[in-house]
This record gives C-alpha cells, sequence and structure tokens, in this order.
C-alpha cells in the first residue's frame, strides 16, 4: 500500500471513482449524494499537491483531496490550524478495508509536518452509522449544522444538515 499525491493522468479514474461512489450513495442514502464536479476544479488541486490516491498492487484504491482552509463550511470555526479532508472515494474492489483510518493516519503526518493542530472533516446528512464510523476512525463529532451561505459551494451543500469532525492532534 502506498500513499500518494494523484497526477492528471489520473483524472479518468478520479471520476470514475466520484461517479461510482455517487452511485452507492443514492442507494445508501437517498437524500444526500455528491454532484458532478467540476474536471478543472480537480485539476488545479491535482497541480497544487492536495489530491491523493492510496494504491494497492498497482491500481488506486482509494482517493480524497485536502484544504489548508475552509471557511464556508466550517464558517466562524474554521481555523489555519487545521487540514480538511474532503470527497473520500473508495473503488468498489476495495471497499470494506477502513481506509479512513489508513487515511487518519497519513493525515496526522501530513498534518505535523505542515505545523497543523487538527484533521477536520464533514459530511452533510444525518447518518448515525456514518458518524459513528467516523468516531470510530477517532474524529470527535461536533455536531450539526445548516450552513449560511452555500451559494458557492457543490449543490450537496445547499439546504443540507452538514456534520462536523475534528481530530486534535
Amino acid at each position: 500500500m502506498v500513499i500518494t499525491t494523484s497526477n492528471l493522468n489520473d483524472i479518468s479514474e478520479i471520476f470514475r471513482l466520484y461517479d461510482l461512489a455517487t452511485n452507492f450513495q443514492k442507494i445508501k442514502f437517498p437524500k444526500n449524494q455528491w454532484p458532478l464536479f467540476n474536471q478543472n476544479n480537480i485539476a488545479i488541486e491535482i497541480i497544487q499537491n492536495r489530491q491523493f490516491k492510496l494504491i494497492i498492487d498497482g491500481k488506486i484504491a482509494c482517493i480524497w483531496a485536502i484544504t489548508y482552509s475552509d471557511p464556508q463550511i466550517w464558517e466562524e470555526k474554521e481555523n489555519a490550524l487545521s487540514i480538511y479532508i474532503h470527497r473520500i472515494a473508495t473503488n468498489p474492489e476495495y471497499r470494506g478495508n477502513n481506509f479512513v483510518k489508513t487515511i487518519v493516519e497519513w493525515a496526522k503526518d501530513h498534518a505535523l509536518q505542515h505545523h497543523k493542530q487538527f484533521i477536520r472533516m464533514d459530511t452533510c446528512g444525518r447518518n448515525e452509522g456514518l458518524i459513528s464510523y467516523y468516531k470510530g476512525c477517532g474524529f470527535n463529532f461536533l455536531g450539526i449544522n445548516k450552513l449560511q451561505n452555500t451559494t458557492q459551494l457543490p449543490s450537496h451543500y445547499h439546504n443540507a444538515e452538514v456534520c462536523f469532525f475534528e481530530i486534535k492532534l
């Protein structure tokens, strides 16, 4: 297992995994699915080394993105001491391997290397199973809120309840 930054050659696989994740969300969480993501935005994340992949036997098993600032989602609680994990998508061939725990361990090292004190994540919708799973991966559940201004956020944040999670390092 290797974790590395994604590259522009990965874009088609990244979008394939997003599509598969969205289809899975439609079954498991009919009220909250990812929208279509903008390919240019994903390319920018890749160029900025903020899109990551977990590789097993030469195949992309999981992807995710990070940011170092997230004021539209975290609003007044946003701080410069955090990394924010977004859009974890697992290749269905590798589902059930608890990659979030692997990502958390990676994120701890990454955060410390970048002088950060928190790892943060959010998810849309009141999903008790997912809340429990993220807590089991080491996150503290900070609660559920509706965001104030979602005009520049992807559509799944519009009018949604958002769950907030944090690990203090």
